[in-house]
């Protein structure tokens, strides 16, 4: 079993729609994965049906007793994050679980629970299962998140599958170094912008780091064909393909639709172009990339 990870190193690359595509195309048994626990949308392009959600619990939060308070305010005075106001109830959005007024309460009325910070689901879809997740706005820990999502994931994989993907997320954060692990080879998706250049070099350092094979395609390449061409020029990136600007790409996301269900122009060609060589290089051959990468 091959896992693939598929990362952009910012947002509105069109990682998704890559990710979405490259699961209609890529042959083999399938388990799919939703990293993006912020903005996960990859249920949504594969028309996912869900089965199975579950709650996730990251950190703690304060609860009192009133039976046993004597509304001291003492708590109030030791929280450094002016999380309890003078009616000594706790503001969700400015505590930050330290634990200091349940450890300062001199009757026991503050206790710490787990906090409920999101739900881990797991849906099917036409190519397999899909593990995704929910965090709840203004929440953290979605690095926590993301580990569990990779690890119910690679349970299902594990059963008898051929290839794990993992739609990751953005940037080069705690929630992508989480999405890393396990993954045999990463598939960057860059935009031919300076900063779509600037965020492929943060991302190939971080690649490098962890010592994980990576790979690039450049989406809307014909948009700037000279950034195109220096980000699959970039060192220690295998580049697979450019993919043109299409207008049956909105298209489709509007209609819910992976680009190849939708419609069988440039784009739909260059990725099934783009398939074919993540067949020869990645899934048929180990994952070994090529550090001496030219253009493709």
């Amino acid at each position: 079993m091959k896992e693939l990870l598929i990362l952009s190193g910012k947002g509105g690359t069109g990682k998704t729609t890559v990710a979405a595509a490259l699961v209609t195309l890529l042959s083999g048994k399938k388990v799919l994965a939703d990293a993006d626990v912020e903005a996960a949308n990859l249920s949504l392009v594969l028309g996912a049906r869900p089965r199975e959600e579950e709650p996730f619990y990251a950190g703690y939060e304060p609860q009192r007793d009133e039976t046993l308070c004597r509304a001291c305010g003492l708590c109030r005075e030791k929280c450094r994050f002016e999380a309890i106001s003078e009616d000594l109830s706790f503001d969700p959005f400015l505590c930050e679980g330290c634990g200091v007024c349940a450890w300062f309460c001199p009757e026991g009325a503050i206790s710490m629970r787990e906090k409920r910070v999101g739900s881990l689901l797991v849906s099917e879809t036409d190519y397999g299962p899909l593990v995704h997740a929910e965090l709840i706005p203004g929440e953290e820990n979605s690095g926590k998140l993301v580990a569990e999502v990779k690890k119910r994931a690679r349970s299902l994989a594990e059963a008898g599958a051929d290839l794990l993907l993992v739609d990751g997320p953005p940037g080069v954060a705690c929630p992508v170094i989480a999405s890393l692990s396990g993954a045999e080879a990463v598939l960057v998706v860059a935009e031919p912008s300076p900063s779509g250049l600037h965020d492929l070099e943060r991302l190939s350092q971080l690649l490098r780091h962890f010592r994980l094979n990576g790979f690039v395609v450049v989406n809307k390449a014909d948009l700037c064909p000279e950034l195109a061409e220096k980000i699959l020029s970039y060192p220690f990136l295998t580049p697979l393909g450019r993919i043109p600007f299409d207008e049956a790409v909105p298209q489709a996301v509007r209609e819910g639709l992976p680009l190849p269900l939708f419609s069988k122009g440039p784009a739909t060609l260059a990725l099934e172009e783009i398939a074919r060589r993540i067949e020869e290089k990645i899934l048929n051959a180990g994952g070994e990339g090529d550090e001496d990468s030219g253009s493709a």
